[in-house]
């Protein structure tokens, strides 16, 4: 017999709507599997209860008699029964200390865990997840901040015209605005105070390739990291962009000419960043890239302190605090999306005004697109949905019936930790 699934509702924090699975997938799952689900009644939910009603899917208060819980947040320990199978994104397998206690609980109340994060293919590359939506939230707000950063500075600009990404409905909205502004760029050209408007882009991955996409929308024209004509020569009538691949950004210590991608993977520390070469050219910059303390940093307080550079806005989206871009102090949330940090006094103040750099550092970009990104997300999860209702757990975990890309997400399997996990123990206190 299948296990009846539940649908949390997100209330981790006030800009969480996003949901696992949509109301056209959970029919689907109905109809053709036979799955039952109910969803946990949420006001604040991106898709409403009657759009969950129409699809036959039914809204309730209590949804922790079902057997299968499935959340997009950490679910908070109070609601982990025991002997349930849990899926969300439990942020557990770095060892984060916030979260032990969580895993211990877990463990305690022999509950199964399967996280998202680790739900791959045979060649490790993720199969479900919001990445392309951060990208594409991401760079919407980093250009309306563009657009606030130059009117402090009193320029008037077609950029200010542009909202934060979850102000619009969804991306066709802000894509169409958008396009608005890319229609009067090529019609007036950019102001001469901020011509060229060249934006950056650090990683080539599904952030990147979002904030791309969206970057995109505007009169683009793409520059190589090597290019070393006069800035001054391009036109006002479009914007430019450089997308920086890692041979871009770092070179080895000894022998520059010879970047091997694996070695700077495995050994870090025979690379140093060359991106300062880049910095002072670009207006805007997006940094989308896996970082790690082990790896050379990107932009530091260092140079910006000692050197003029043209940048004024940084859209840090894989925002590591002290991280690849070393002035990111704080995470910053929808309401207060920017700080700006001054070089020269090491300090920083919420907004856009003051001296220095803006920095846009909002660390669940996707929730600002909730219906795009719960629907993208879904149908990466749907799949897998079937073979997760009917396995059954009264079996030793090598027998666990489930496809290998997801049974390797299983971090916990009747509270134990599954042999890849099982590092996770020395942690739990």
């Amino acid at each position: 017999m299948l296990q009846r699934i539940g649908i949390r509702k997100e209330d981790k924090n006030i800009w969480e709507r996003r949901v696992p699975l949509i109301p056209e997938d959970l029919r689907e799952l109905k109809e053709k599997h036979g799955i039952t689900v109910f969803v946990e009644k949420f006001e604040r939910r991106s898709y409403t209860e009657e759009e969950y009603a129409n699809a036959g899917i039914e809204t309730v208060n209590d949804i922790y008699q079902n057997e299968i819980i499935i959340a997009v947040k950490e679910i908070p320990v109070k609601y982990l029964l025991p002997g349930k199978t849990f899926i969300f994104f439990s942020h557990t397998i770095k060892a984060q200390k916030y979260n032990m206690p969580m895993l211990k609980h877990l463990i305690q109340n022999e509950c199964t865990l399967i996280d998202y994060e680790c739900i791959a293919d045979e060649k490790g590359r993720r199969l479900v997840f919001f990445g392309r939506y951060a990208g594409l939230a991401g760079m919407i707000d980093t250009l309306f901040g563009y657009g606030q950063r130059l009117a402090a500075h009193g320029i008037s600009n077609d950029f200010e015209a542009l909202k934060q990404s979850y102000q619009y409905h969804d991306v066709d909205e802000a894509k169409d605005a958008l396009r608005d502004l890319g229609e009067k760029i090529k019609k007036h050209g950019v102001p001469k105070e901020i011509h060229p408007v060249i934006a950056g882009f650090a990683g080539y991955g599904n952030v990147s390739l979002g904030a791309q996409e969206i970057y995109d929308v505007l009169p683009v024209e793409s520059l190589s990291p090597d290019f070393s004509g006069d800035i001054n020569s391009l036109i006002r009538n479009k914007v430019y962009k450089i997308v920086f691949k890692e041979s871009d950004m770092f070179e080895r210590i000894e022998s520059p000419e010879k970047f091997d991608l694996q070695e700077y993977f495995n050994q870090p520390v025979l690379y140093k960043s060359k991106f300062n070469n880049q910095i002072p050219r670009l207006s805007i910059f997006v940094n989308a890239i896996y970082w790690d303390e082990k790896y050379p940093r990107l932009i530091t307080k260092e140079f910006l302190k000692n050197n003029k550079t043209r940048l004024e806005v940084i859209g840090d989206i894989s925002c590591d605090i002290d991280g690849a871009v070393e002035i990111t102090a704080k995470i910053t949330t929808p309401d207060i999306p920017s700080f700006v940090y001054n070089p020269e006094t090491s300090e920083f103040v919420d907004g856009f005004s003051g001296d220095g750099v803006s920095v846009i550092a909002i660390d669940n970009l996707p929730a600002e697109l909730p219906r795009d990104a719960s629907a993208g997300f879904s149908k990466s999860l749907k799949p897998f949905i079937p073979a997760v209702a009917a396995a059954k757990k009264d079996v030793e975990f090598e027998n666990y019936n489930l496809p290998p890309e997801i049974k390797k997400a299983v971090i916990v399997y009747n509270g134990k930790l599954t042999p890849k996990y099982s590092y996770l123990q020395k942690y739990i206190v």
